[in-house]
């Protein structure tokens, strides 16, 4: 399940003129009853939201005040995310006869006050910003929106945004919808919304809302999948200049070289890329290549094997990746280690859809096509997997049996496509000798008729995509 949860707005989203029909009640029941999580994000205060719509208790989280405040359905309590506006600002809007309504973070009204609200911010000297909801007029502290709000929930809830859907209509919702994994918006929402959206539902209001609920307990929005393409990751450009991108969840890559080819400064770019992107990764290091990753806590050496235990506990944090260095750990005893730890990861993306990536370096070691017997209890259903290795024929064919892309470099690539070919028993495009330049890979899309193709590699530049180091495994303190 890629979506684990439905971020939605409440007017015009979920409601009609301010009430939310029983039809769409029961969608959102539906939704909750398939596993997954709902979480409002209005612009309204809770009190007024309480006094139209009766089933908070459907919602993990609500985010209220346009994002200044947290509220728990389950508990009850509430967290301010930004502090109270200043009161000389709603007396100085009052004695100007402007009407406000005043929440814990947000202030309040309605068009054609929205100049007298600047020109007072101004006259104050004030740190404040003003967004718009149709016709609603907000006040909110500078940095606080929608989407800051949807993130504290989302951090409370230990999910990425990756796995999120949103759904919204107004103004106020371009924030919130940008963050998300998938951004919808309804019918009547406001043309430039719609533009911006990854779809649009035919029906409005809640209508629409119902109409999306009922396409992710089916499909798990499965068919939409090639037209989600806002957060496809790059991998290079053609000769002609076409840019080649893959789809984040979908994809399964071989990384194939000789020793000294470049496959580590190829694989640190895809997961500086990753890291930009914020999909979080964990990689599993037999080589001992990616000591010095940025963005990253390090877990073993070569005098202590890293255990599933604390791999899982850092994992848990969506902002924090890992590289788990099996130095320590003797190379008989790797592929065992993998597919336990492999479990473990797999139960983690069931609850949470995280890690999005696992790479596996110096895959010949961990799943060694001479152990293949034993790594057939190995799950064939899986997506966000990269694995580096000098020779596709030395890698158990179990493993690789789901590569949808074969990215082989250095001297002679043409031999890795022959390699892969013969290890799954299918007819791979025969090449003559193949000479790269530098930066470039020859890719093989298996699941695609077009011909193996030169690629030039984009990496990701230093000063744009810098990864502030991580501490060792050693300097993570205990929980």
């Amino acid at each position: 399940m890629r979506y684990l949860a439905l971020a939605c707005d409440y007017d015009g989203t979920l409601a009609h003129d301010g009430r939310v029909s029983s039809g769409t009640i029961a969608a959102l029941e539906h939704l909750v009853a398939s596993g997954r999580k709902l979480i409002m994000v209005t612009g309204r205060e809770l009190q007024d939201l309480f006094s139209v719509f009766p089933r908070g208790d459907l919602f993990e989280w609500i985010v209220a005040e346009n994002g200044c405040l947290l509220y728990d359905p389950a508990s009850g309590e509430s967290k301010p995310l930004a502090d109270p506006p200043p009161a000389k600002f709603i007396a100085k809007l009052r004695e100007r006869n402007v009407p406000v309504s005043v929440g814990q973070a947000i202030v309040s009204t309605w068009h054609p006050h929205e100049n007298t609200v600047l020109d007072t911010i101004r006259e104050l000297g004030l740190e404040l910003q003003v967004i718009f909801n149709k016709g609603a007029v907000m006040v909110l502290p500078a940095g606080t929106s929608k989407a800051t709000g949807l993130a504290a929930a989302l951090k409370e809830m230990g999910l990425s945004p990756h796995n999120v859907i949103g759904v919204g209509d107004a103004e106020n919702d371009h924030a919130f919808l940008t963050l998300c994994g998938c951004s919808v918006a309804v019918a009547n929402a406001l043309p430039m919304l719609k533009e911006q959206a990854d779809f649009v539902t035919a029906g409005e209001n809640g209508a629409g809302t119902s109409e999306l609920i009922a396409e992710i307990v089916a499909t798990d929005l499965r068919e939409r999948e090639a037209g989600l393409k806002r957060h496809n990751l790059l991998l290079g450009r053609r000769e002609d200049g076409e840019e080649i991108r893959i789809r984040p969840f979908a994809a399964n890559m071989l990384l194939a070289g000789s020793t000294g080819s470049g496959k580590s400064t190829v694989a640190t770019s895809f997961l500086a890329r990753l890291y930009k992107q914020r999909y979080q990764f964990c990689v599993v290091d037999s080589g001992g290549h990616y000591e010095r990753l940025g963005g990253a806590v390090r877990l073993g050496n070569h005098e202590r094997a890293p255990t599933a235990d604390e791999v899982l506990r850092l994992l848990e944090n969506p902002d924090e990746n890992v590289v788990v260095n099996l130095a320590g750990v003797p190379l008989s005893d790797r592929p065992s280690f993998f597919l336990d730890l492999l479990a473990r990861l797999l139960e983690l993306r069931a609850d949470t859809g995280r890690p999005h990536w696992i790479v596996v370096n110096a895959a010949q070691h961990v799943l060694p096509a001479s152990r293949q017997p034993e790594l057939l209890s190995m799950p064939q259903q899986l997506g966000g997997m990269l694995y580096i290795t000098i020779h596709p024929k030395m890698v158990a064919r179990v493993a690789l049996t789901n590569v949808k892309a074969l990215l082989a470099i250095g001297e002679s690539p043409e031999n890795s496509l022959k390699e892969l070919g013969e290890l799954l028993e299918e007819p791979a495009p025969v090449l003559g000798p193949t000479t790269l330049n530098p930066g470039e890979t020859l890719v093989w899309f298996r699941d695609k008729a077009d011909a193996p193709f030169k690629l030039k590699l984009v990496f990701e530049k230093s000063a744009n995509t810098r990864i502030s180091p991580r501490p060792n495994a050693d300097e993570v303190p205990p929980t």
